[in-house]
């Protein structure tokens, strides 16, 4: 999607390590209208699927779910990362490492709110190593649950995430495909 990877080009900051630091309008700080467009975008892409349920793993896939559950009109669910009183133990859980931050997490989601009558759409802000979303399949598969589709916002498709998830069948719609990255800027995938 042209428009993100112009906002990329111009808001985010390559940092040494493959890392692309986008919190001028993802991760910390969120462009409620750029987010708008996203969404529309990835309903353009899922809109013959049968959608009913949006699941991504918090903290920064939250924005854009909540953005798409809009615009599908179906409820969101995230995977916490950490457990609380109200959560229990009537949980799929798994577990997922963090490239970014260097190790792994316990996520889990109520067995309440995931089950065999869901079709799932995965939305996640990035798409490296493919983690993330191993972990929201596995969630998914013990309930039981069928994805429908993978909606990334930015795949770094240097690392090999996507290309395994592809291989297993699954359907990704990613809006910018990075190839690489040059000292200080951004090569995207034609």
């Amino acid at each position: 999607m042209r428009k993100l990877e112009e906002r990329i080009m111009k808001d985010g900051l390559v940092l040494p390590g493959n890392i692309l630091k986008v919190d001028r309008f993802i991760n910390h700080m969120i462009d409620p209208v750029l987010f708008e467009d996203l969404a529309n975008e990835f309903y353009e892409k899922f809109k013959d699927k049968k959608i009913n349920k949006i699941l991504t793993i918090e903290v920064s896939g939250i924005a854009i779910a909540y953005a798409c559950g809009i615009r599908f009109n179906c409820p969101v669910v995230f995977a916490k990362k950490t457990s609380s009183k109200t959560l229990g133990d009537n949980c799929y859980r798994t577990e997922v490492f963090s490239f970014t931050k260097n190790r792994s997490y316990e996520v889990m989601v109520s067995k309440e709110y995931l089950d065999e009558k869901d079709h799932v759409l995965l939305i996640d802000d990035f798409l490296a190593n493919g983690k993330a979303l191993e972990g929201l399949i596995d969630i998914c598969s013990q309930a039981n649950a069928t994805v429908e589709g993978i909606g990334i916002l930015i795949e770094k498709v240097f690392q090999k995430g996507g290309e395994n998830l592809r291989r297993q069948g699954y359907t990704i719609e990613s809006l910018a495909r990075i190839k690489g990255f040059t000292d200080d800027s951004v090569i995207f995938e034609d």
